[in-house]
């Protein structure tokens, strides 16, 4: 299939932004919350205080990284009354919307191996080496031992998302090194290698939505032609078919994988508008 063609029966069918509406959203969201984090230290506009593994917002509404929590908890740390309120409230939110959301609506590197992908695909760049998706879960297991064994939440050090984050502040060197690293990784290495097989926090957010409520559904299932599009865009392809082709097996048109990350991209550049957003309880196959 030829990349450019993507999505393109979706927008001669609703059109562009009907095609792209909620990957604009997407992008709206993750630029905001990096904007709001920003405009404390480069304007002085103190909206957000701290970053993405703690944050206090209006200095009244607490939010904490359940996952760094967890490595903090693991090196002997008792974390403050508020960073456990903190957590308690990401932990519910996440519950709720499914954990990986936080991949596709609020995580920054998600921009970076996303302007990979475009870039392989505008290259032509096919192949790569091949890494198992339980990869990423290794590797969460790797950062929980360094903290429990360690005595420090080394993680934190080269966590590309933190760099990232200092980079835009402070421009520090390494930082933006790290970021380049990911970047080139998706484009030569590996197709979405970073996402999709590597990041921890990834495996963990996966593992924190495992039975949250909201997800994308095949409702209209039937209507499929097998464009395949949907595949094409989506960061967790192998999520998908049983949602969508399970109906012989009598398997739900719901998307249960953990690893879905609810970005709504099949929704977008489908042109039958077999996905939609739903509740999970929603599941009678059929």
């Amino acid at each position: 299939m030829n990349a450019r063609a993507i999505g393109a029966e979706a927008a001669v069918e609703k059109g562009w932004f009907g095609s792209h509406k909620w990957l604009i959203l997407r992008r709206i969201s993750q630029l905001a919350i990096l904007a709001l984090f920003m405009l404390g230290p480069l304007a002085g506009l103190w909206f957000v205080k701290g970053n993405l593994a703690y944050s206090l917002t209006l200095s009244i509404l607490p939010l904490t990284d359940p996952y760094v929590l967890l490595q903090s908890l693991l090196t002997g740390h008792i974390p403050e009354k508020l960073g456990l309120i903190g957590a308690a409230i990401v932990l519910a939110f996440y519950f709720l919307v499914g954990g990986r959301v936080y991949c596709s609506w609020v995580c920054p590197v998600n921009l970076v191996t996303d302007g990979a992908a475009w870039m392989r695909g505008r290259l032509g760049i096919k192949g790569g080496a091949h890494l198992s998706r339980n990869l990423r879960y290794w590797v969460l297991a790797m950062t929980l031992m360094v903290a429990g064994v360690g005595g420090t939440i080394a993680w934190e050090l080269i966590n590309p998302v933190s760099m990232l984050h200092r980079g835009l502040i402070f421009g520090l060197g390494t930082a933006w090194a790290v970021v380049l690293a990911v970047f080139l990784l998706d484009l030569f290495v590996s197709q979405k290698a970073w996402c999709g097989h590597l990041c921890p926090a990834g495996a963990f957010y996966s593992l924190l939505g495992k039975w949250s409520q909201l997800r994308v559904s095949a409702v209209k299932r039937d209507a499929c032609n097998d464009c395949m599009d949907c595949f094409a865009v989506c960061p967790e392809p192998q999520v998908i078919r049983p949602a969508l082709k399970g109906a012989k097996q009598n398997i739900g048109p719901v998307i249960l994988s953990p690893n879905c990350t609810n970005c709504g991209r099949c929704i977008d550049v489908c042109s039958k508008d077999v996905f939609r957003f739903g509740l999970r309880s929603r599941n009678k196959a059929g």
